[in-house]
């Protein structure tokens, strides 16, 4: 049976016009009647009621527009799966992120998909939150990626993995000393602070504030690197995600101590435009960064089970 029989039947079952599915395939419609009754001819069935002044398919009809849209599925799928074979991965890449992920979170991503795929030429531009949702939006950056990411019109938003928020101070302070702490101990604290505008700051504010958390802020900074370095040589703390401080703790210029509240976590998402496919070459990264926090969350479940 041609896959075109389920496509015609398809089309007619969204529109309920013979006259549109026509259109859309094509034909005429008066094909478009000669092939529902060959299908109906074939399985023996009634998929249509072919009343004077309205249309609606029989419960026959519904199984079968559940099967044709199954079948044209594979088909479509299986075509972009041949085209693919044909083709290279290759191109440009280009990524918008703010400072934190494109440091920190992104390069073993970018460095695994270089060796993987030498022929894609990987872009990335470090912006504030704001402006990698716009970059996206307007087509000059394939794909954003940003902290506590929020749905806005015209792109797709994906949440792909979440760092742990920390307590930091520099060795000398107090609180250096203990494991753990509740988000009380910051009361009073001289607090290096993010500026009023940026997603983690007023997911921070929102923690203190439900914690009935005062803190003493001492001065505000648009990234994370200029937070740190601010703590490491003052006596004021901050609370940053534990993933970007491997090298200050390494050199033992910083110190992270655990926070004791659930909310103490920072989602990092992607940003893509909605209804746009984009290039082969963003498909596959995509699909890299899901692989790779499919494999984390497994790692981790297996660790907690040990």
């Amino acid at each position: 049976m041609h896959t075109g029989l389920f496509k015609v039947f398809s089309d007619l079952a969204e529109t309920s016009s013979f006259s549109q599915a026509a259109r859309r395939n094509a034909v005429t419609q008066s094909a478009v009647s000669q092939q529902i009754k060959a299908l109906e001819s074939r399985f023996s069935v009634r998929l249509i009621d072919r009343g004077k002044k309205s249309f609606s398919l029989t419960p026959e009809g519904y199984v079968f527009l559940g099967a044709a849209r199954e079948v044209l599925a594979v088909v479509d799928s299986l075509d972009a799966r041949l085209r693919e074979l044909r083709e290279v991965v290759s191109g440009d890449l280009r990524l918008s992120a703010v400072l934190s992920v494109a440091l920190h979170e992104l390069p073993p991503h970018t460095r695994q998909f270089s060796r993987l795929h030498p022929q894609v030429k990987i872009h990335i531009n470090y912006l504030r939150s704001s402006e990698v949702y716009a970059s996206v939006l307007d087509g000059r950056a394939d794909l954003g990626f940003v902290a506590y990411p929020a749905p806005r019109r015209g792109l797709e938003v994906e949440a792909l993995w979440r760092d742990r928020l920390v307590l930091v101070c520099s060795p000398n302070h107090p609180l250096a000393r203990r494991n753990r702490v509740p988000l009380s101990a910051l009361s009073g604290q001289r607090f290096i602070a993010f500026e009023s505008d940026l997603p983690t700051r007023k997911a921070l504010d929102r923690a203190l504030r439900a914690a009935k958390v005062t803190v003493r802020p001492l001065m505000e900074f648009d990234n994370i690197e200029t937070v740190k370095r601010t703590v490491e040589i003052g006596d004021a703390v901050s609370i940053l995600p534990e993933t970007v401080l491997a090298n200050e703790r390494r050199a033992g210029s910083l110190i992270s101590v655990e926070l004791a509240s659930p909310h103490m976590w920072r989602p990092i998402g992607v940003i893509t435009r909605r209804n746009r496919s984009g290039s082969l070459a963003q498909r596959r990264f995509l699909e890299a960064l899901r692989g790779g926090t499919r494999r984390a969350k497994l790692a981790k479940a297996v660790d907690l089970a040990d």
